[in-house]
């Protein structure tokens, strides 16, 4: 019996998704293949579920900045799985122009999941990565009914900066997710607070300046007291009397998107799972391993941020649990040899190896895999093998 190659790359980010890089590579090998795209739980997650088979459910939401946008989901009818990617409706790549650090919402999170509960979903996964707010997840928890108040009773402006005033979080029209299970796909570990928080180490990347991530902390502090304190059962907090949010807040993972971990975990009850480890076992890795005798993943960038949980090596993590050996595409890499072994990944084929233009690896990145493949193949598949 003729032996496959399981081809199961992430996205190469700016020019191909991943199942386009699955498609070009398995052209380029020429020999037989199961493609299987896959994702770590940020953007393109939807897409590789789609490609592993789940239908794709299109919906307007609410953009960061409170524009109307086209969105969708993952949807498997058969067992009443959503799957929920936020940088779909509140990553930075959703914003109109410039980053819009303090106001921000994951309001259009919120909306797609509130779609997947009404349509009848018994499990929803919710993929965590390029947000662009750091709201604490207040914006998605809004759109699914919670009322964030002032000490007056008004409700709260969307946006991490609004939290300073909150008061009290009234649940009385929350959404009923009684009998859904709830699962974050992430790998970040941070809490919700301090200096490994959600505004400290990732409010710059969204725009933040040291005078915002002081804003957003205090901000985000305050939500966590008031959640912790009310829930929206007990009454309003004094502003001088909010004791110092522990549990939940500190919980690993809570400062994943900006927070959006910390509403997941407080509001949705939901499991915090390892994002490349939890997807691959959702898109059917272990069926379609079976049998390979190779497993070639990859990513447009092969560094030091591959080793902190990314696709590729939750890919050669899962493949030598099989048994079976893994190399990698990718359109650059700065790891050396070693590191990529010690990853896993018994080698490495980078476009730049082809092209050393990075503009022309970017517009030419079908092609360029294509031939990279067909090296590939001549070194790792030798004809009549398998």
């Amino acid at each position: 019996m003729v032996q496959h190659v399981l081809v199961a790359p992430d996205k190469f980010k700016g020019s191909l998704t991943a199942a386009e890089v699955a498609s070009r590579v398995s052209a380029g090998l020429g020999v037989p293949t199961v493609e299987l795209p896959v994702a770590d739980g940020g953007d393109g997650t939807v897409d590789a579920a789609v490609a592993g088979g789940f239908e794709r459910v299109g919906i307007e939401v609410t953009g960061p900045t409170g524009e109307r946008i086209a969105a969708s989901y993952a949807w498997h009818p058969t067992d009443g799985t959503a799957v929920v990617e936020l940088a779909e409706a509140s990553g930075l790549r959703r914003l109109p122009g410039g980053r819009e650090p303090l106001t921000a919402t994951s309001y259009g999170t919120g909306e797609l999941i509130a779609d997947a509960v009404r349509r009848g979903a018994k499990r929803v996964v919710l993929g965590l990565g390029g947000s662009a707010c750091t709201d604490g997840g207040a914006g998605m928890a809004q759109a699914l009914g919670a009322r964030l108040l002032d000490t007056e009773g008004r409700e709260l402006a969307r946006g991490g900066a609004a939290l300073r005033e909150l008061a009290k979080i009234d649940m009385s029209g929350f959404l009923d997710v009684s009998g859904v299970e709830f699962v974050v796909a992430s790998d970040v570990d941070n809490p919700l607070l301090g200096p490994h928080g959600a505004a400290a180490v990732y409010g710059p990347q969204k725009g933040a300046t040291p005078e915002d991530v002081k804003t957003l902390e205090g901000a985000l502090s305050r939500l966590a007291a008031v959640a912790a304190f009310t829930h929206g059962l007990m009454g309003a907090v004094e502003h001088d009397d909010i004791p110092r949010a522990m549990g939940v807040a500190g919980a690993p993972g809570a400062g994943a998107a900006g927070g959006v971990g910390f509403a997941a975990l407080a509001f949705l009850h939901a499991e915090l799972r390892p994002g490349i480890g939890y997807l691959l076992d959702l898109l059917g890795f272990g069926e379609a391993v079976r049998g390979a005798r190779l497993v070639i993943t990859g990513e447009g960038s092969l560094d030091e941020q591959s080793l902190r949980g990314k696709a590729p090596v939750g890919v050669a993590q899962a493949a030598a649990r099989a048994g079976v050996p893994v190399v990698a595409v990718c359109g650059r890499r700065t790891l050396t040899d070693e590191q990529v072994r010690a990853a896993g990944i018994e080698a490495a084929y980078a476009l730049t190896d082809l092209e050393p233009d990075p503009a022309q690896c970017m517009a030419q990145a079908g092609p360029l895999l294509e031939r990279l493949a067909a090296r590939l193949a001549a070194d790792r598949l030798p004809e009549g093998d398998g």
